[in-house]
């Protein structure tokens, strides 16, 4: 656990600030210790039962920072990053009775070429799978590697592994939200304030989401899209927009249940890994999960109606209809029924949406050991989120990338304590590099 806080540790160093509070997210705050939401305490990391206030990846001057952030740390001597390479399979050794071991994968590039890249001799070596919650568990469906039964009906060959829990155990943090219009003017702000429940919710809010020209619009466009290619027309994304621009929304506050008991799973829509798989949330399918956001819908109420929050919202507008219009708005595919109107149950059910804390696929115990190892494969690991049991706290980003920081330094280790020269472990043959016979 030690080695676990130096990598959040040193992830914050690099790329977590401390946000300033003003006017809007300010309100909130108060608002929710008013709502019982307590204790206060204060800026941390730590996501403990309380009001807080976490760590934001702008900088005081409003710059983004990310995982690419990180590759300044790298050595440039010992790394190279392809852009636009899209793995297509994982390539594995299959000799008699040994167990299959990766060697290397086949990908395309953004002319569409197909390129093979191998590891050098060295037993150390291995593939690293690193391409999420959704992408991992379906590259290895695709590489041969996942439910026999599943895999043979897609016409993947050969199966390399029948192994029945790839895909297994997905689940994502369900959201339900609330927009609030303000007669006062609103700031622009992400989340940075965050109520901890003692019933495992997180209540977060951003503000002055207007439209066009605000985070409301890049939040909305994935949701927009599936609309449009599904069961809605172009028209009801373009009302969905008027719609939108009509309520003013300057505030947003969500509920998002942590730790949901209710499990889906992920199969192959077919061999294209450019194409989603099909995956199964069962959003609120466990009475656990709807329990906890009935409470948290309850707590959001409070905050509604504090004295703290009373400023940024109309003094006409109830906390009820507040909800209510989120009802008429197309944020999902699913039925709205009349009894959402005065039932939190079935307003949970209603406007459930993703937050896009999707985990588990590939979870440790499962489909990998404590060191991220494949089960019965050699020379390969995930190391991502659908290695998950559970998303933690607000967003996972932080985890991730602690997870990265954490295995890079205990792989370097073991790498040390082979007695072999380290520089070698990343050394690929790489059919794109033509002018030497390797590429690190």
């Amino acid at each position: 656990m030690d080695e676990v806080e130096a990598a959040y540790e040193w992830v914050e160093d690099k790329l977590v600030f401390e946000p300033q509070l003003v006017g809007w997210q300010s309100a909130f705050k108060h608002g929710l210790l008013e709502a019982g939401v307590l204790p206060y305490n204060g800026f941390t990391f730590k996501h403990i039962v309380g009001t807080k206030i976490g760590g934001t990846i702008f900088d005081p001057d409003g710059h983004r920072h990310s995982a690419a952030d990180l590759l300044e740390y790298a050595n440039p001597e010992t790394i190279a990053v392809y852009l636009h390479a899209l793995v297509h399979k994982i390539l594995f050794t299959t000799e008699g009775d040994q167990r299959p071991r990766a060697y290397g994968v086949i990908y395309q590039d953004a002319d569409g070429v197909f390129h093979k890249a191998e590891l050098a001799k060295n037993t150390m070596n291995e593939v690293i799978l690193c391409a999420g919650a959704i992408g991992s568990p379906q590259l290895l469906m695709l590489s041969g590697v996942g439910p026999r039964v599943d895999l043979e009906s897609h016409g993947v060959s050969p199966v390399i592994l029948d192994h029945p829990m790839v895909g297994k155990g997905m689940g994502d943090n369900p959201l339900n939200t609330v927009f609030v219009s303000s007669p006062r003017p609103v700031e622009a702000s992400l989340i940075q304030v965050v109520g901890i429940t003692k019933f495992d919710t997180f209540i977060e809010g951003f503000s002055s989401v207007k439209l066009p020209n605000n985070m409301m619009h890049t939040f909305f466009q994935g949701v927009l899209s599936l609309l449009n290619e599904t069961s809605h027309s172009t028209l009801a994304v373009i009302d969905f927009y008027k719609q939108l621009n009509v309520m003013e929304i300057d505030g947003w506050i969500v509920n998002k249940v942590d730790g949901p008991v209710s499990r889906g799973h992920l199969e192959l829509r077919n061999m294209n890994p450019d194409d989603n798989p099909s995956v199964t949330f069962n959003y609120y399918q466990e009475a656990e999960d709807l329990e906890k956001c009935v409470k948290g819908l309850k707590t959001i109420i409070k905050v509604l109606n504090s004295n703290a929050f009373s400023s940024y919202k109309y003094p006409n507008a109830t906390a009820r209809e507040l909800l209510n219009r989120m009802l008429s708005l197309p944020i999902n595919l699913r039925p709205r029924h009349e009894s959402a109107k005065f039932n939190l149950t079935q307003f949970c059910i209603d406007t459930v949406i993703t937050v896009w804390h999707y985990h588990g696929g590939c979870q440790v115990g499962r489909v990998v050991d404590k060191n991220y190892k494949v089960f019965g494969i050699d020379a390969l690991r995930v190391i991502d989120g659908s290695t998950f049991l559970k998303s933690p706290g607000t967003n996972p980003q932080a985890t991730v990338m602690m997870l990265g920081r954490y295995m890079g330094q205990k792989i370097l280790r073991e790498r040390n304590a082979s007695g072999e020269n380290n520089e070698d472990y990343s050394i690929i043959k790489d059919d794109t590099d033509k002018s030497s016979s390797s590429s690190k």
